[in-house]
């Protein structure tokens, strides 16, 4: 769960900050994966997929011909077919490598902004009970689902505590939920669970009694989908489990996209709750763990 300058160099900032993030999530393989567990379930739905080769160095944009507002993957709908193109087909002739856990439930979340929402003032409240910021309604009802944001200023808060009997019940969660405000160069898309940053196409909020924080992760269906509107390189499929969330229960993964217009896009080619396959220690998603960061 401003100024019209300062709010171009803002989106800016967020934008060069998306590049270099989905760079990374191209980038990190070969690496040590996850072995905690030695044996496929007995029970798993594998199916016959080949992946394809690792793609170039991606540049990702994002588009920024209106506001991007965010939306409760609950929300999340799939987006009229046509505007995004076909949907990319898996080549299915290999049985595919690693334990596959079987059909997860897919969702999407993204990071929305102070500047997108308008509303009466909310106070928006640290673990100490002291106000961060008055923000408007529409942003407090979008952070304490998405958990993480952007305040005008650009600095980022991030879920950090819940039950906090001084701050507002979030609508949707029936939750009093409190933030930390957090260096902008540190996390710059928000904390995780793990206690370290969070990474557009990268990271995936898990039920960690089911993957554990930290595992790298497969998903066929997101291999060789564009990683950005512009379609400019396509996503390898991998994913690190690195965040959780309240209504993120049993077989469900949650992708953090970043923006809404990512959202937009994949919720298109990937629909949300279709249901996607999840497969620990393949080869192509070999990589370590991600170094924690402590708040």
């Amino acid at each position: 769960m401003v100024s019209e300058t300062h709010a171009s160099a803002s989106a800016a900032a967020r934008l060069k900050v998306l590049a270099s993030s989905c760079w990374l999530a191209a980038c990190l393989s070969g690496c040590g994966g996850s072995a905690w567990m030695s044996e496929p379930f007995p029970d798993s739905d594998e199916e016959n997929f080949e992946p394809g080769a690792l793609p170039p160095q991606p540049t990702a944009r994002a588009s920024a011909s209106k506001p991007l507002r965010a939306r409760p993957a609950s929300d999340q709908k799939s987006d009229a077919a046509g505007d995004e193109g076909p949907r990319p087909k898996v080549v299915a002739h290999r049985r595919l490598q690693g334990k596959v856990l079987g059909k997860f439930r897919n969702t999407y979340y993204d990071f929305p902004a102070e500047q997108d929402h308008e509303g009466p003032p909310v106070a928006l409240m640290n673990p100490s009970c002291h106000t961060i910021k008055n923000v408007p309604r529409g942003f407090y009802e979008a952070v304490c689902v998405q958990g993480s944001g952007t305040l005008d200023g650009g600095s980022t808060v991030s879920f950090a505590k819940r039950d906090c009997e001084c701050a507002e019940i979030c609508p949707r969660t029936k939750q009093r939920i409190c933030f930390d405000e957090l260096d902008r160069v540190r996390f710059p898309w928000g904390r995780g669970a793990t206690g370290g940053p969070i990474t557009p196409l990268l990271t995936v909020a898990v039920d960690s009694q089911v993957i554990p924080l930290g595992t790298p992760i497969y998903i066929p269906e997101y291999d060789g989908i564009p990683r950005d509107v512009d379609r400019t390189s396509v996503h390898d499929g991998c994913f690190v489990a690195q965040d959780r969330g309240l209504r993120i229960k049993g077989k469900q993964v949650d992708i953090f996209t970043g923006h809404e217009s990512i959202t937009r896009l994949w919720n298109t080619l990937v629909p949300s709750n279709q249901g996607v396959t999840v497969v620990l220690d393949n080869p192509r998603c070999a990589r370590a763990r991600l170094p924690e960061v402590t708040p």
